[in-house]
């Protein structure tokens, strides 16, 4: 038996100034969704923003709660929005980005598993991959396209596409 591995591409960017302007606009929206998160325990504050096929962004920041793990990603907290109010709709683009407290980010934050699963859900249910963007608060830009690129045995069912 061979498994065949997909060649991933991450473009990398060392400005926004070098993005173009559909992706440098959802970049400063995750910017500003990170600035509203709940983040008291861990002070590492998340924001995403996604665009939607018709337009729409979505934004979604970290939820923390003292409960743990009952809080949500920031992603999710977008991913779900977005499923719950336009669930017809696409996911055409999605940035995430994070902000400390007491350090400075400069390296592109990454989704975790559980937030790329379910953007992967999305890739799977409209047969369309999602281009993500990643950063911290400052430093290099990474963009993939796909969830694929960091989940590559990701969870799915023959009957939704995969």
């Amino acid at each position: 038996m061979e498994i065949v591995k997909r060649e991933s591409i991450i473009q990398q960017f060392d400005s926004m100034e070098e993005l173009n302007v559909v992706s440098k606009n959802l970049l400063l929206n995750a910017k500003e969704a990170a600035k509203n998160a709940y983040a008291p325990y861990s002070k590492f504050n998340v924001g995403c923003a996604l665009l939607l096929e018709n337009g729409e962004i979505i934004l979604g920041n970290n939820q923390e709660n003292i409960a743990y793990p009952s809080g949500l990603c920031a992603e999710r907290t977008a991913v779900f929005y977005a499923g719950a109010n336009f669930p017809n709709i696409p996911i055409k683009m999605l940035a995430v980005t994070a902000f400390a407290k007491s350090y400075e980010v400069n390296q592109p934050v990454m989704p975790c598993g559980a937030c790329l699963q379910s953007m992967s859900e999305f890739e799977l249910r409209f047969s369309k991959p999602i281009q993500i963007i990643l950063q911290g608060n400052s430093g290099p830009i990474y963009v993939a396209e796909g969830t694929k690129t960091f989940l590559p045995f990701q969870f799915f069912i023959k009957e939704l596409g995969a």
